[in-house]
């Protein structure tokens, strides 16, 4: 007889103004965009995993705090929280990601310069 494991199909989803209000307690602003992107701009309280890096980093994020994911427009970072999500942690999605996070002009900068989203 096989095992049946629940696996999310969904996780909660924060817009930009509730995920910089979450910010303030032990909440984590996890962003897996690309290097490049990262470094074109982001919000200066959050941590760089890139998505596809994700599986090699769990053991460095916290199981017992919330986990904001974000990525450019949502789609990655929803990924990454499904995943995140089946792997115990307890976590969001960032809706409409740093666009939104940009566009609601929260804290965004660029070691460059210039904070742009790519």
């Amino acid at each position: 007889m096989s095992k049946k494991v629940n696996i999310p199909m969904s996780v909660n989803e924060v817009s930009a103004s509730e995920a910089f209000e979450l910010l303030d307690g032990d909440t984590i602003l996890l962003d897996v965009r690309e290097e490049s992107e990262w470094e074109a701009g982001h919000a200066p309280m959050a941590s760089l995993i890139p998505l596809a890096e994700l599986p090699d980093h769990l053991d460095e994020l916290p199981r017992e705090r919330l986990i904001i994911c974000a990525c450019r427009s949502g789609g990655r970072s929803l990924r990454a929280a499904m995943y995140l999500s089946q792997n115990g942690f307890d976590v969001v999605n960032l809706t409409g990601g740093m666009m939104a996070w940009f566009a609601e002009d929260l804290p965004f900068e660029s070691d460059s310069g210039d904070a742009t989203i790519e």
